[in-house]
């Protein structure tokens, strides 16, 4: 029996992908753009909606990659600064929902300082009846307690930590929100390639090389085993804000 040609190029593809991970020359210019992109703030240039969305463009693309394949009908993101990041999840929502793949989809955000010309932004966004806002800290019990009772009957759940980058409030996200993850939905941690840059580089932030979203996946997944990294998707971005960050639940 011949292949289905789209099964043939994703085949194909995977297999290109993976082979980056051993392309020295690839993992290098990576390294090197990496730093110059930061310190120029390359992310904080795009927009999502008329939103900004403090991301770069390539971790979107992966983020709409897996939001089709999982069909998640909730998204818990932690951090919400201008509010872009929860629009787009609310987008792809929309068009699941549009598609006949999932039904009344919603986006949880939590910011522990909401700004008021944000929420305002957001509230008169076209997507706002889409999206519920908590204002307080993403570790704070009485919000996870909030957080949990929504996602109850929610049938795929997935969540994105963008809020405080330290290694132990990470690590306490981790821990919070991890059960609420479906199996084979993802936990997709951002900013974990501040572990990559040279010391110095995140001048005036708590968090820098050793403490930060990396150094706390890699303490969370020696504890649970119910996730692992999806090198895939690193792999075939090259560049990301994200390397390490997009974790699978596999049972």
């Amino acid at each position: 029996m011949t292949e289905n040609p789209l099964e043939q190029f994703r085949k194909e593809s995977l297999e290109r992908t993976r082979s980056y991970q051993d392309d020295k020359n690839l993992q290098e210019a990576w390294q090197k753009f990496h730093e110059q992109i930061v310190k120029s703030k390359y992310a904080y240039n795009f927009f999502w909606l008329g939103v900004p969305i403090i991301q770069a463009p390539q971790d979107l693309q992966a983020m709409q990659e897996i939001i089709w394949q999982v069909k998640p009908d909730l998204i818990i993101e932690t951090g919400i600064a201008w509010g872009g990041s929860i629009l787009f999840s609310a987008s792809m929502l929309a068009i699941l929902e549009v598609c006949d793949q999932i039904e009344n989809g919603q986006v949880v955000g939590i910011d522990i300082d909401i700004r008021q010309h944000n929420k305002e932004a957001i509230l008169a966004h076209p997507l706002n009846k889409k999206i519920t806002m908590l204002e307080g800290s993403s570790i704070d019990e009485n919000i996870i307690t909030k957080v949990r009772e929504f996602a109850k009957d929610k049938k795929r759940v997935m969540v994105f930590l963008d809020s405080n980058h330290t290694h132990n409030h990470v690590l306490n996200e981790l821990r919070a929100y991890a059960p609420m993850v479906s199996v084979g939905s993802y936990f997709m941690v951002g900013d974990t390639g501040v572990e990559d840059l040279p010391v110095g580089t995140t001048i005036n932030r708590p968090w820098g090389k050793g403490n930060n979203p990396k150094t706390a996946v890699w303490e969370f997944l020696k504890e649970n085993k119910n996730f692992n990294i999806d090198k895939t998707i690193d792999s075939k971005l090259i560049l990301t804000g994200s390397p390490d960050g997009f974790l699978k639940r596999i049972r």
